[in-house]
């Protein structure tokens, strides 16, 4: 009985370690290969402390999420949920007063939800654009929390200034299959970071990407011109805005965005 009892105890002993074991916990996890969440880069760099307006999307839509184009917009299960139809564009832009300096960030996931003849996939974006009625110049002024294709596992982050500079960095990422990951901008008066879940990837410093303007959050499942497109659905679990009063608690030294040229600013 006595080798019994010992390999029983062996084996109680080696699940109780498994159970326990950072390689099998998501709560101790390394949050950049896990599912991102309660680790993000608010809570990870000390954001939180100062200033913040918050969402949980619990309850009726507020009002103050406006919608354009064809598709659905709603509250759904405590997320902001965007539905597309076969044809066009459909977003949701924040119509508050709009800040020119901070830090944004929100918790997202998207999918195909099925195949059409013919049917082409939506980009998902997340943006700062320049808020209330001021001109958009049709994106040159955008900044990006991410931009994505859906099917693909490359994740686009951009900053766009006048006349047509795009500054923009990648991040190959896990964005398939409703895929959560957390997605964050801080912009401040001499820099602008970009966080993918709560790690810094990109911070841009030159003069030419710094644009200071007031602006606001946008979702958007963006339609190819004219053609017929895969029904898709992007969520949003939460979006955070907090101020620059807070320092950041770690370093957001990151590797710069490469120049391109970006032909659509008008």
């Amino acid at each position: 009985m006595r080798p019994l009892r010992s390999v029983l105890a062996a084996s109680l002993v080696g699940l109780l370690a498994l159970t326990l074991s950072p390689a099998v916990s998501p709560a101790s996890a390394d949050h950049y290969d896990g599912a991102p969440g309660p680790v993000h880069a608010g809570n990870t760099f000390g954001w939180y402390q100062h200033g913040v307006f918050r969402q949980e999307f619990i309850g009726p839509k507020p009002g103050f999420w406006k919608k354009k184009g064809r598709g659905v917009v709603r509250t759904q299960n405590g997320m902001l949920t965007l539905m597309s139809t076969t044809r066009g564009s459909v977003s949701a832009t924040l119509d508050l007063k709009g800040n020119t300096y901070g830090r944004w960030e929100i918790r997202m996931r998207a999918r195909t939800m099925s195949k059409v003849k013919g049917g082409k996939p939506f980009k998902v974006v997340t943006e700062l654009v320049p808020a209330g009625t001021r001109d958009q110049r049709c994106g040159g002024r955008d900044i990006a929390l991410e931009n994505f294709t859906l099917g693909t596992n490359t994740v686009k982050s951009y900053v766009h200034t006048l006349p047509d500079n795009s500054f923009r960095g990648f991040l190959g990422r896990h964005l398939r299959n409703d895929r959560w990951h957390t997605y964050a901008v801080e912009v401040a008066e001499d820099h602008v970071s970009w966080f993918v879940d709560a790690h810094v990837i990109h911070t841009e410093r030159r003069a030419e990407a710094l644009d200071p303007v007031p602006r606001q959050l946008k979702f958007e499942l963006r339609a190819q011109d004219g053609k017929t497109m895969d029904p898709a659905r992007m969520q949003m679990d939460w979006m955070r805005y907090w101020t620059m009063r807070a320092p950041n608690e770690k370093s957001i030294k990151a590797p710069q965005l490469e120049l391109s040229t970006f032909h659509g600013a008008c």
